[in-house]
């Protein structure tokens, strides 16, 4: 099992910032690092709040994992301020050096390059991340001669939120010291948590092995929006509440009225000649207004593009704007649609491509329907 976990002991006499925190203006008044978490750091430093949770927006393993740091937080009546940092408008180190704080927790990322390096060197916090992702991993020769309080746990097998979960459950534990150990979740919530902990780890390990995962993760994207705990005060309680059966049921819901909705298009397929028939002929469809059916409907008419004895292609086209797309599926593993996407300026994988069509071009290659 990869697993990499660094913690340097801080020097007797690194320095230590003494600057009172001051609120900045942000550049863009609708990004994360906006008035209101500036103004939260701000009442940190006020209140001597000594612990700081940042989690990654909107990762659900981040939210989660920012659920079981409030929980512990709240349990033991620690004062913790928990912001979402997002990589649209993040925020900067000098918004977090801020005095009396004693641990800042990086949920599911470790921030841009060397940030969190950054902040455990400027301040005299321990600074604690947890993440799984390949390329955090590749970076962790970086943190390697930093003489900071830094402890950073990058598992390969195990996701963020069920890491955070494992290290503030025994470190509640720890703390409790009782005989019985405490857990976080109550009796209630417990099981319900815990499943849904094992399919968000399905999808973020790219396993894709429990039952329904595809339903789940349709289900769950419903959530995203509520995933910002400064604006969904009550994000905290939504998710103890969110349960498996319910978002494969939604899931499943969706798929239905997606596939009956892309068998009604599928009923008004025309002939495509790909590159004005240079690279071959397929069938293709048009879905205006509808993009997110491209994927279903395209495999589904490369099967009746090559049963019609045409190329395994099926060519899916739809208003962009003011441009019209067109992208090309096949589920036939010995055919690259890209060939074709990258001669027209667009791009993708064998399976999977697409490119933006002039009109007049588009005419000719449905020219004769």
């Amino acid at each position: 099992m990869r697993h990499w976990n660094h913690s340097i002991p801080l020097k007797p006499n690194h320095p230590t910032l003494t600057s009172r925190f001051k609120a900045r203006t942000p550049s863009c008044p609708q990004g994360f690092r906006s008035n209101a978490a500036l103004e939260s750091l701000t009442k940190a430093h006020e209140q001597n709040t000594q612990n700081i949770v940042l989690y990654n927006y909107p990762s659900f393993s981040g939210a989660f994992s920012a659920l079981f740091a409030h929980i512990f937080h709240q349990q033991l009546n620690l004062p913790c301020l928990i912001l979402p940092f997002s990589s649209v408008e993040p925020f900067k180190v000098d918004d977090l050096c801020v005095d009396g704080v004693k641990n800042c927790y990086f949920l599911d990322f470790l921030g841009p390059k060397g940030f969190a390096a950054e902040l455990a060197t400027r301040t005299s916090c321990q600074v604690i991340g947890f993440d799984h992702r390949k390329t955090t991993l590749s970076n962790l020769h970086l943190y390697d001669n930093c003489d900071t309080n830094l402890s950073l746990q990058v598992n390969l097998e195990k996701n963020s939120s069920s890491a955070a979960y494992d290290y503030f459950s025994a470190k509640l534990s720890e703390t409790k010291g009782n005989n019985e150990p405490a857990r976080l979740l109550n009796t209630e919530d417990h099981e319900r948590v815990e499943t849904v902990l094992k399919y968000l780890a399905d999808g973020d390990l790219r396993l894709w092995s429990l039952p329904n995962i595809k339903e789940f993760n349709i289900g769950l994207s419903n959530w995203r929006s509520k995933l910002n705990c400064i604006t969904n005060p009550h994000m905290f309680e939504q998710l103890t509440k969110i349960s498996v059966t319910d978002l494969v049921a939604h899931g499943s819901r969706y798929m239905a009225n997606q596939q009956s909705l892309a068998t009604k298009f599928l009923e008004k397929v025309f002939m495509v000649k790909l590159g004005r028939g240079l690279y071959g002929e397929c069938l293709g469809v048009r879905i205006d207004g509808n993009p997110n059916l491209s994927d279903i409907i395209g495999k589904e008419l490369s099967m009746k593009s090559e049963a019609a004895g045409l190329r395994s292609i099926g060519a899916v086209v739809y208003m962009q704007g003011r441009n019209l797309k067109m992208c090309l599926r096949s589920r036939d593993s010995c055919t690259d649609t890209s060939v074709i996407a990258k001669v027209y300026g667009g791009g993708g994988s064998p399976s999977s491509s697409s490119f933006i069509i002039r009109m007049d071009e588009y005419n000719q290659w449905i020219s004769g329907n």
